[in-house]
């Protein structure tokens, strides 16, 4: 029997080399070519390839109506939020996350109650049919009306779709469908991409709403090629610490609404139950001001959310210092730091720096800058921040700090919440006075220290 003949593909792009190398010379990235089997049927280039839709005629965008595209709730409030206020009718969602996180759980949840309005189908290729029920049983879900199958062949699951003609389908997960067409094996890169593919043009011919779970590799990332991120209108990533009683989910790409929104929710005995106040999750409640300890208000796509940033900084024993940092980005902190000994006078290179958001959340925003170095020196001095204080701002390298997005919507929230002094960026000082919030306005990161002292 002959060998058969392999190539390796690119898991970041799907590009293909002839050879294995340790970068992929399409994208660049190192250690990303996998070994898939060259397919050399007929079968799978013999018809012509199909279209994601039917071909529109070519129209004049002045003349095309911009309407809103309807949406349907799922009965879950967070999740909806994620979605941008629900799902569409023919959109694709693909949801990662770490195993046991919850991504079958809150499915579950959300398609049984969507079960009582539309026909919906939950396709598991995991899992039987007997530990699904097991799970809605203990979740105590009313799913009498929900359609199950048990089944990880794509050519088997679209017989199902065109028979039933369901309006909503999950199918957990991507990884374990796998086409006769191909002859790799389930979760590889290519049958990966083509049952995707093939899911997807179903969707959009048919106005199906398909939900597909995805499994992540080590890093967080979705598993297989990065072109899965781009046929689907929706990514959702769950984060947090699987050990926490708490889930975020959080909108990565979105297609019809807000990229970067998130969704809080708490594990319960009956599933994942959303939670009304999420900023009350990371704030930690002191009976006294600590020192290092710094709250800050953070914009996740359309909601503001109350984090509190804390900071130990300790006598290094060691020739290199430490820094370390969880939930913000470790090589901002190095610079951070720099900006603090140029600019403010405040030496760190003999310190051991950790800096940690409390909750689990992870930050990616600049705004976070100015709380940081807040608690940086409030730790250095070991002396607590005034009550009541809430900041947030840029800082720049010259030691300038410059404004944040949507300043007036996280004033409002901090003062909602019962905080009495917000420092600010001077550009997004409000014109008008919030009840009950005592605006420090400031330009540098100098003029915020002294501010502070003025304070005590």
């Amino acid at each position: 029997m002959a060998k058969a003949k392999t190539n390796y593909t690119c898991t970041e792009c799907g590009g293909v080399s002839g050879k294995w190398t340790g970068q992929c010379q399409a994208c660049g990235q190192w250690n990303t070519l996998l070994e898939t089997i060259v397919e050399t049927g007929s079968n799978r280039f013999s018809a012509q390839p199909q279209a994601l839709a039917q071909t529109a005629p070519v129209q004049s965008l002045a003349d095309i109506e911009a309407i809103d595209v309807p949406r349907f709730g799922t009965g879950i409030e967070e999740f909806d939020r994620v979605l941008g206020g629900g799902l569409v009718a023919g959109g694709v969602v693909l949801i990662g996350g770490d195993p046991g996180i919850g991504k079958s759980t809150l499915l579950l949840q959300a398609l049984a109650n969507l079960s009582h309005s539309k026909k919906s189908l939950y396709v598991s290729g995991e899992e039987s049919g007997a530990q699904i029920a097991m799970r809605a049983k203990r979740l105590m879900v009313d799913a009498k009306e929900l359609k199950l199958q048990a089944e990880i062949q794509l050519e088997k699951i679209l017989g199902t779709l065109a028979d039933i003609k369901p309006e909503v389908v999950v199918i957990d997960s991507i990884q374990t469908v796998y086409s006769d067409a191909l002859s790799s094996a389930p979760g590889s890169v290519a049958q990966v991409r083509e049952c995707a593919a093939q899911l997807t043009r179903v969707a959009k011919q048919n106005g199906i709403t398909i939900i597909l779970v995805g499994h992540v590799t080590k890093e967080g990332a979705l598993a297989g090629p990065r072109v899965l991120e781009h046929i689907v209108d929706t990514v959702l990533y769950f984060e947090g610490d699987t050990h926490s009683s708490f889930r975020l989910v959080r909108a990565v790409k979105n297609r019809f609404g807000a990229a970067n929104e998130l969704g809080v929710f708490a594990m319960t005995e009956k599933g994942l139950k959303g939670v009304s106040n999420p900023s009350a999750l990371f704030l930690s409640q002191h009976d006294n001001a600590v020192p290092g300890s710094c709250v800050m208000v953070t914009q996740e796509g359309t909601r503001p959310l109350l984090v509190e940033i804390q900071a130990l900084v300790d006598t290094s024993h060691a020739p290199n210092a430490k820094r370390l940092s969880v939930g913000l980005e470790q090589n901002r902190l190095a610079m951070l730091l720099a900006v603090l000994h140029r600019h403010a006078g405040v030496a760190a290179f003999d310190q051991d720096v950790f800096i940690n958001a409390v909750g689990g959340v992870k930050i990616t925003e600049p705004a976070a800058d100015l709380a940081v170095l807040l608690a940086i020196n409030s730790s250095m001095r070991d002396k607590p921040l005034p009550r009541g204080l809430v900041v947030f701002g840029e800082v720049g390298l010259a030691g300038e700090i410059r404004p944040a997005p949507r300043g007036q919507e996280r004033l409002r929230e901090a003062a909602k919440l019962g905080f009495s002094i917000a420092m600010i960026p001077k550009s997004n000082a409000p014109k008008q006075t919030i009840a009950g919030l005592t605006i420090i306005a400031v330009e540098r990161i100098d003029e915020a220290f002294k501010r502070l002292r003025e304070q005590e």
